[in-house]
């Protein structure tokens, strides 16, 4: 696969990211103005345990899929390996959700939310996993653009879904009623579209094991991740109640706007990677593993001074004044981590294809154990700010430690110059910014427009690409291959 081609393929999942950013943004104003703070707690947390639950279920079978049929060649064995994990899939959804269903009344008595809600929940969460089965066996088919469109499908028709059955007056009910149908339908295309595509048979589940042997190791790493995550919420909501979640979420989803400029390299990377260690190129890897983590840094370094910079102006249009006084000072130390995960996202590509995955996961126990220690100490007294710092310890615990683990089995060249100068260029731009200090959406636009400038044309003074980069960049989308 050539460079040319996989930046590409990072545009047009950093386009779909963008898009899918947009969904949690637009969702924000219209619950927490029409709802209120404290539904849009509920509401959170309820998003908050799909994500959860949905990745512990398919017990790491989804991303097992991409590293083993990428690069296979025979059709028998991809027939098996997709077939056997969506029944697995399928069948430990099944168990899990019946139990969320019989268990909906103590759940949503903690929540402060009715059960119905969590039974809904319960019937989400199965679909979800068929989902991630689906999404995951057109990426690893390379099917990148019928990926892309399926997964802003499903972000715009919940919106769409969303924003109606709220207009009807159903609240909750209807804004989970709306995840429920756009997943129900996403799962019905994309399985007619994979039957299509491999036919239909009865799997003989020949590669399960490797399967399990590989993805297994990665439910620790996904339980501690989202407990990393996610805790803060409940514990937020544990001692402070449902309006305090409300109060902190918001700050979390400006934040969360670094994190999708990082979900392009973490799905395009693993399938790509694998392909070329497997057939060992390691040449080619460490050069994709070099140009991701500068690409990565060249974009969330000016976001993360940008978010700071303009964190009052941007809760204020997106939320209520309520929000804006109690969550602009998170937006900082959120964005951070931010950046932290995303450099985390390329790092730990070293240890998924030695097949190291069991490393990731006892890295993930630590800093959960970490910032549950910091959580349960300091969020009683010092509230959600300590939250918010403690997240951004933990993260920075997970960035070093995997980094020195990922290095030793697979080191690459890290561009040290060219972070100090996008922190040089980055800075310069929040000078900017904060004197322009602008107020209103139209304003705040205009001030982020004028940011990209400056950053651009102060990257591009101060050398941080070379000849190479900037021919690569100027010649994305001709023929030629540049690298």
């Amino acid at each position: 696969m050539s460079y040319k081609k996989f930046t590409k393929e990072v545009a047009l999942v950093a386009g779909t990211n963008s898009i899918m950013a947009l969904r949690a943004i637009i969702l924000l104003p219209i619950i927490t103005k029409i709802l209120g703070a404290r539904e849009y707690g509920i509401w959170a947390q309820l998003v908050v345990i799909v994500s959860l639950v949905s990745p512990i279920i398919v017990l790491g079978l989804p991303y097992a899929l991409v590293r083993f049929i990428s690069g296979e060649k025979d059709q028998k064995e991809i027939q098996d390996g997709i077939y056997s994990v969506a029944i697995l899939v399928f069948a430990f959804s099944l168990v899990i959700s019946f139990l969320l269903f019989f268990l909906a009344a103590p759940i949503a008595n903690f929540l402060q939310c009715q059960a119905i809600l969590i039974q809904m929940l319960a019937i989400i969460i199965i679909f979800e996993c068929l989902n991630q089965v689906c999404l995951n066996t057109l990426r690893a088919f390379r099917k990148i653009k019928q990926y892309s469109f399926f997964i802003i499908f499903q972000g715009l028709g919940e919106i769409a879904l969303i924003v109606f059955f709220i207009w009807l007056g159903l609240g909750l009910f209807g804004a989970m009623a709306g995840l429920l149908a756009i997943r129900v339908i996403n799962f019905l295309i994309t399985a007619c579209i994979i039957i299509r595509k491999i036919g239909i048979t009865i799997p003989v589940f020949s590669k399960t094991k490797n399967y399990l042997r590989f993805g297994l190791p990665t439910i620790p790493e996904n339980i501690s991740n989202w407990l990393v995550h996610f805790n803060d919420r409940f514990l937020i909501g544990y001692f402070f109640g449902a309006l305090f979640v409300g109060y902190y979420v918001p700050a979390y989803t400006i934040a969360g706007v670094i994190a999708f400029f990082e979900t392009p390299l973490s799905f395009l990377l693993p399938p790509v990677l694998s392909k070329l260690y497997d057939e060992n190129n390691l040449g080619q890897v460490k050069r994709y593993l070099k140009y991701s983590l500068k690409y990565l840094l060249m974009v969330t370094i000016p976001a993360f001074f940008g978010l700071s910079i303009l964190s009052k102006q941007l809760l204020t249009i997106f939320s209520t004044q309520e929000i804006v006084e109690k969550g602009h000072m998170l937006i900082p130390f959120m964005a951070l981590s931010m950046i932290l995960y995303g450099l985390y996202g390329v790092m730990l590509q070293g240890l998924v294809l030695v097949k190291k995955t069991l490393i990731l996961g006892k890295i993930w126990i630590g800093a959960t154990c970490l910032n549950l220690a910091l959580n349960l100490a300091l969020i009683p007294h010092f509230g959600i700010i300590a939250a918010a710092i403690n997240t951004l310890a933990s993260y920075l615990f997970v960035i070093i430690v995997c980094s020195y683990f990922s290095l030793k089995y697979l080191p690459f060249e890290i561009d040290v110059m060219f972070i100090l100068k996008s922190i040089l260029a980055s800075a310069i731009m929040a000078m900017a910014l904060a004197w322009l200090n602008p107020e209103g959406l139209m304003s705040t636009l205009i001030a982020i427009a004028a940011g990209v400038i400056i950053y651009g044309i102060l990257i591009i003074l101060f050398k941080g690409f070379g000849k190479k980069e900037l021919l690569f960049f100027k010649n994305l989308f001709k023929a030629e291959q540049v690298l």
